[in-house]
């Protein structure tokens, strides 16, 4: 796939492929086609995760026909541009060689309907690469996952009017695409969002030059280990807040963007960023971590009175996770903890609908109320920080969504 914009293209050096690094101590990452990440959250050891990743080789199956993601449930139909942009002013901190921090933005927003043709989920080799690192020796053919079904619309002309922008960051270890359900999703109820891929970060970003340049970081954590990893993704965001709001922005549709009002999202350990971008970029006004732990801390003093929602698998209830108390302590704005019943690190992303088709679905929330679960209350609380819309959903326990538990450590 050629992205469909190029702000600029250099020459990248090569980076080591990965696995997944943890805080405080790196762990192999679980199959993530294979098996749940539940394992590696709650801290089983490297032999116990190495035999379950060999199980899960040995019985997984999976259809011929490519993954279909839920249909996204706002009224708007959806468009996605792509970008790359490169930061001349800032060298890559994981490969310096490399030149200048260069990063790949999908950028989704509402559009006309009728317009545009089908966007690819990911390239090829992004997903040969992703299948490589994580689901090694299950025989899915690469294109069968690159071809997963998605909604929007390359190409497609965008809806009237001034819409939020949303910001968000994938897990470490994983390629942008795994937040495309989310993506899409947010776009259709009127939001732009930026979905970025840290370069070096994930199992593989393509650039306009053709390469696909895997990760350099995944393996063994960098100086400063994962709180370093989740400052500098605070300046990628940054950077990519810059670029689409600039004078002479790098989207040509950025005049949809309400400069007004902008939040950022992320899994893992872009969630973590989420804080980290909050506590240093004020454009940022809502912010969410989903089932990140917050390897860089909570400022003491918090993020002054802007809203902040902590969603988290069953395992980051209170007491499982000292980080997740100590920001919520920390936090003096509108503030939620919600965690998830049998749900797993991956919960919040596309990847239960991978692993299903897979053939290894988990044992506990479905695929459909994963992305139903996450969808909602991601949408709902920037619905009423960002677009000021009352949501009864973020007020108390509803008997529609038993799952969700509202902490109050």
């Amino acid at each position: 796939m050629k992205p469909e914009i190029t702000d600029a293209s250099r020459p990248l050096g090569r980076a080591l492929t990965s696995l997944r690094g943890q805080a405080r101590v790196p762990r192999l990452v679980a199959a993530l086609l294979g098996l749940t990440l539940a394992t590696a959250a709650c801290g089983a050891s490297p032999a116990q995760q190495v035999a379950a990743a060999r199980a899960a080789r040995s019985t997984a199956s999976h259809t011929s026909e490519s993954p279909v993601l839920p249909r996204p449930t706002g009224p708007h139909a959806v468009g996605r541009t792509t970008l790359h942009l490169v930061d001349e002013h800032r060298p890559d901190p994981w490969v310096p060689s490399a030149g200048p921090r260069q990063l790949m933005v999908s950028t989704y927003y509402p559009a006309r309907p009728g317009s545009g043709g089908a966007a690819p989920y990911m390239t090829t080799e992004e997903a040969r690469l992703f299948l490589q690192e994580k689901a090694p020796g299950v025989g899915i053919p690469a294109e069968a996952l690159s071809g997963t079904r998605t909604y929007a619309h390359t190409g497609a002309r965008p809806a009237p009017g001034r819409f939020p922008l949303v910001l968000l960051s994938p897990g470490l270890g994983f390629p942008r695409a795994t937040l495309t359900g989310l993506s899409e999703d947010l776009a259709s109820r009127g939001y732009v969002v930026a979905l970025v891929d840290h370069t070096y970060e994930n199992s593989g970003t393509t650039f306009p030059d053709g390469r696909t340049l895997a990760c350099a970081v995944c393996d063994e954590p960098p100086a400063g280990g994962p709180a370093a990893i989740a400052r500098s993704r605070a300046k990628d965001i940054s950077f990519v807040i810059g670029r689409l709001t600039a004078h002479h922005p790098a989207w040509p549709y950025a005049r949809m963007v309400d400069l007004r009002h902008i939040g950022m999202a992320g899994h893992s350990i872009g969630g973590n960023a989420a804080a980290t971008t909050m506590a240093t970029d004020q454009r940022v006004r809502a912010g969410v971590n989903m089932d990140g732990t917050f390897n860089a801390p909570m400022p003491a003093t918090g993020l002054g009175h802007r809203p902040f929602l902590m969603f988290g698998a069953q395992h980051e209830v209170p007491g499982m996770d000292d980080t997740w108390g100590q920001a919520w302590s920390s936090l003096n704005g509108w503030k939620r903890w919600l965690t998830v019943v049998d749900s797993d690190h991956g919960t919040f992303t596309d990847m239960p609908v991978l692993s299903a088709w897979a053939g290894r679905p988990g044992s506990g929330i479905s695929p459909q109320r994963a992305e139903e679960i996450t969808r909602a209350y991601v949408g709902a609380f920037f619905d009423l920080h960002l677009k000021g819309i009352p949501q009864r959903l973020l007020d108390g326990p509803s008997p529609a969504d038993p799952e969700v538990t509202f902490q109050h450590p």
